[in-house]
């Protein structure tokens, strides 16, 4: 008797499935299901968006993506658990949700998902006209004919804008400085040696005094005629190629350039400075050419010799050099 009592008292202490060794659990909570319809500000359904969920566990992260009409829904969530929902799209704002926590077995239908269009912020870089001017010279300084000849006042770029005073006065100065520009007179100054003109003493001293002339008309003219004068009068120096159009007008485009050139405004006027340069600088040569040869003879020849090797070097400009010109065009 008193054994069956301890073994009912023991039974009744301890319920079956304790006794077999089975474990008991509580229930688990059903999960929670979440839906949305994501829209435009209009109203208008937003297909392929990406809708997130991220809770406090790395577990928790649950992704979707909304169908043709805007519609999405992300299941097997768990209760008791607070949530965040993203819904991105490119092209709009992202759309972020307060915080939400559902109930077990809850089917939350998420309202005014409505994604705004995003503003572009774009960086803007405001150049002055003086330094694009001084871009566009950085560009002709490099044009060489075959890479070695300047080509420094010839205009490829139909959006070059105007130089400014210092920036004339750059070009002048570059193109008379340059190895290729010393070497050519040079050259001429040889051939003048050769034919005994102007009336120089023969010898090294000759060749000495020619090569001064020779460079010392050079550098007036182009000083005058490419920097002061253009600076005093606001006009361009160099000559704009024109490249499309019938070969009479570009013929009659490049022999009209001595005596027409564009303004500092962009029209087309005559062209003061390079008759004026090229005037300046035949009176300038009976500074220092020999008596013989001075007079208002000189002046003329000189004035005629450089605007007639302006109209020939222009129309070779137009029809040939450019293929033969490095760096001709920064935008070709």
């Amino acid at each position: 008797m008193r054994i069956y009592k301890i073994v009912a008292a023991f039974v009744f202490c301890f319920p079956p499935a304790v006794l077999s060794g089975q474990d008991i659990s509580a229930p688990t909570p059903q999960p929670a299901t979440l839906t949305g319809t994501a829209t435009d500000t209009d109203g208008d359904a937003i297909p392929g968006a990406e809708v997130i969920l991220d809770g406090p566990a790395p577990t928790d992260h649950r992704t979707a993506t909304t169908n043709g009409t805007g519609f999405f829904t992300v299941n097997g969530l768990r209760p008791a658990v607070p949530y965040h929902v993203t819904v991105r799209e490119s092209g709009f704002a992202d759309w972020t949700s307060p915080e939400i926590v559902l109930s077990p077995g809850q089917s939350m239908e998420l309202s005014e998902v409505k994604l705004k269009i995003s503003i572009v912020e774009t960086s803007v870089s405001a150049v002055t006209v003086e330094q694009l001017a001084i871009e566009q010279v950085k560009n002709e300084e490099k044009q060489r004919v075959f890479g070695i000849i300047p080509n420094f006042y010839t205009v490829y770029d139909s959006r070059a804008v105007p130089l400014t005073t210092k920036l004339k006065f750059h070009l002048a100065m570059r193109s008379s400085i340059d190895v290729a520009t010393l070497s050519a007179v040079a050259f001429a100054a040889g051939l003048n040696q050769a034919a005994d003109s102007p009336s120089y003493v023969q010898g090294a001293k000759g060749y000495g005094q020619r090569y001064g002339a020779i460079y010392a008309d050079g550098v007036s003219d182009i000083l005058f005629g490419g920097a002061i004068l253009p600076s005093l009068l606001h006009q361009d120096p160099r000559y704009f190629y024109q490249g499309t159009g019938t070969k009479k007008s570009r013929a009659l485009h490049a022999i009209a350039s001595p005596f027409w050139c564009k303004g500092d405004d962009g029209t087309w006027q005559f062209n003061y400075s390079s008759i004026g340069g090229d005037l300046i600088s035949g009176s300038l040569s009976n500074f220092y050419y020999p008596d013989k040869d001075r007079g208002i003879g000189l002046v003329g020849r000189t004035a005629l010799v450089a605007t007639g090797g302006r109209m020939v070097n222009s129309l070779v400009q137009e029809f040939i050099l450019r293929k033969f010109t490095s760096h001709s065009d920064p935008h070709d």
